[in-house]
């Protein structure tokens, strides 16, 4: 079964993991851009907060294991390896190690459910300079995305009334509000998402409405959250703590927030939500509780298995992604092939 790929790489966005990484990590994230480190510093402030300490890359290591153990439960014991953007392990670095080790053929999995630029086309980014970095020795392929699939919906809904039950309640009434997060990008990378524009925004409001009707939401919002950058660039709005505002001043006295957007509760989720959108929700005196990401519940790690071993069982290749990243592929929207100028947008 496993005679066409010789091992799974785990990509991911990578972060600090001490006082002394926060820095270097920010500027190899902001590469290009030209901030000075003493913005860096005031940027990094909610990592300092923990120590530092990213705990993407602690979940991330936990996902490599389980999806190892899960995958060999279905009799593919191939090795998984796990490489990021931004810290180490480097993806390109892993590529060297992945071509030392002798693997030949790989599946990419990206921890992205999405599409838009930095969810999904600067995965296929990624992929080509380890490629390079691996001296063409490694040929990797990036699996489809995942944000359309039953499995992703269902644990986010399960998430959803857990939460509900921790605010007390059995349904969403009208004090009740639901409210589904992801990370917000330039408005200009959103309507150069896709062929048609828009694709990122798009697929969230698609993964908010479908988890909405499945916990019984009559009326639900989405958000957006994590802005950074230059405040004269418009952003995806309303942001997240100026909604609760919002949804205060119109007499809502507890909201379930679902951050759709996110596979895990890295620092995107602990600082905005826990941290200032919890802090907000305070000084309204708004109930809050925060639904768990969807890599919390062992069905993620089955969703990524059943990837995997379609494709390996012969599931059909995805097409080529897009004319600057020859060779490498990808796909688009519901698991149809990218389109030539899809996601147009090269840099944020």
């Amino acid at each position: 079964m496993s005679e066409s790929f010789d091992a799974i790489l785990l990509a991911s966005f990578g972060g600090p993991e001490g006082v002394e990484d926060v820095v270097p990590f920010l500027r190899r994230v902001t590469a290009g851009r030209n901030i000075p480190d003493e913005r860096l510093e005031v940027v990094g402030e909610h990592y300092y907060h923990f120590g530092g300490v990213s705990p993407i890359n602690e979940i991330n290591r936990g996902i490599q294991q389980r999806l190892r153990a899960a995958l060999r439960e279905r009799g593919l014991a191939l090795p998984v390896y796990w490489g990021n953007r931004n810290w180490s392990p480097l993806i390109e670095d892993v590529a060297t190690q992945m071509a030392e080790d002798g693997v030949r053929r790989a599946l990419v999995l990206a921890t992205s459910a999405y599409g838009g630029y930095s969810a999904c086309c600067q995965y296929h980014e990624d992929i080509s300079r380890a490629v390079r970095a691996g001296g063409g020795r490694v040929s990797l392929e990036k699996l489809p995305q995942t944000y359309h699939t039953e499995a992703f919906a269902q644990i986010n809904a399960d998430a959803v009334r857990r939460a509900l039950r921790d605010l007390g309640r059995d349904t969403f009434t009208d004090d009740v509000r639901l409210v589904l997060t992801a990370h917000s990008v330039p408005t200009k990378a959103n309507e150069e998402s896709g062929p048609a524009g828009r694709l990122y925004q798009q697929q969230v409001e698609t993964v908010a409405a479908e988890v909405a009707m499945r916990v019984g939401a009559r009326t639900w919002d989405v958000a957006w959250q994590s802005r950074s950058g230059a405040p004269h660039i418009p952003w995806l709005e309303p942001d997240i703590c100026d909604h609760l505002e919002t949804l205060s001043s119109a007499g809502v006295t507890h909201v379930v927030i679902a951050p759709v957007g996110f596979v895990s509760d890295h620092m995107e989720v602990i600082w905005d939500l826990d941290t200032e959108a919890q802090a907000k929700a305070d000084e309204l005196g708004l109930r809050m509780a925060r639904a768990r990401t969807a890599s919390d519940d062992p069905r993620f790690i089955d969703l990524y298995a059943d990837l995997i071993i379609a494709r390996v069982s012969g599931g059909p290749a995805p097409a080529t992604y897009c004319e600057v990243l020859q060779g490498v592929n990808g796909v688009g929207v519901d698991g149809a092939p990218c389109t030539v100028g899809c996601c147009r947008a090269r840099s944020l």
